[in-house]
């Protein structure tokens, strides 16, 4: 629509949140449109706990044991559906003749890059139900309510970074090459960041090594948050130093990829 002025027609472009809420809600319709994509966001981290934490009695019947485990399977989910829903989402995207067409829209690019942040921090708390059932039913992890509304605030601080990172990748790869990337940086994150062995089972050298990463400040903010288990000195530093480099890399690959495409 537009209004006419004396001198030339001027488009009326929608408020800045009204355009996220629908590139937001564009997104989750389409990816529930794909039910493997929900449900591998959805079950593994869930059957992680379930295969590899509760049939360890010693572990699931000890309250902070098990709500550490919990919440280290629950980091793990975030930075999955972060990685996967930036990083290979975008990639796919790009590869379609819409994306071009929104692309040239008088918006830009601030309400559909919000909308997609939205959208990927609701499937990220969408992750934790599983987990947090499985958790409630057969372990004896507790999330008394102060604790658990802390970690509905270190949900989306926790999954920044890893959103960051995947926009990056997202519009620096194919969608195929993206698909190897992600998981080639998935797995040995979450590994060397204590997501699936607690780092106290660590050699001394793996972590030191684990400290700097920000998967390992991701899973102790997030112990912290869920048992009050104290995160090391650093975590917060160094997950805020990943943030802004993820940041300055996520912004350099968008400008890259409007440079190619769009000259």
């Amino acid at each position: 629509m537009t209004a006419t002025t004396a001198d030339r027609p001027v488009a009326r472009v929608r408020p800045f949140w009204p355009l996220a809420l629908l590139h937001a809600r564009l997104n989750f319709i389409e990816t529930v449109r794909i039910p493997i994509a929900v449900l591998g966001n959805l079950l593994f981290p869930a059957l992680a706990l379930l295969f590899f934490v509760v049939p360890q009695r010693s572990v699931a019947e000890d309250p902070l044991v098990a709500t550490a485990a919990v919440a280290q399977l629950g980091t793990f989910a975030v930075m999955s559906t972060c990685l996967f829903t930036f990083g290979v989402g975008v990639a796919e995207d790009r590869a379609l003749p819409f994306d071009p067409y929104l692309r040239t829209l008088p918006a830009g690019a601030g309400p559909r890059l919000a909308g997609r942040v939205l959208n990927g921090v609701l499937w990220a708390y969408l992750a934790l139900v599983p987990l947090v059932v499985i958790g409630a039913l057969l372990t004896e992890a507790v999330l008394p309510v102060g604790r658990a509304l802390a970690a509905v605030v270190v949900v989306p601080l926790v999954a920044v970074p890893f959103l960051l990172l995947g926009v990056a990748i997202g519009y620096r790869l194919s969608s195929k090459a993206a698909i190897a990337v992600v998981q080639a940086t998935l797995f040995p994150l979450a590994f060397a960041g204590g997501l699936f062995l607690p780092p106290e089972a660590f050699p001394g050298w793996l972590d030191t090594i684990s400290k700097v990463l920000p998967s390992r400040a991701a899973r102790d903010l997030a112990v912290q948050a869920t048992t009050g288990y104290e995160a090391y000195a650093w975590a917060v530093p160094v997950l805020v130093g990943w943030t802004v480099l993820f940041a300055v890399l996520a912004a350099l690959a968008y400008r890259s990829d409007e440079g190619r495409r769009f000259r």
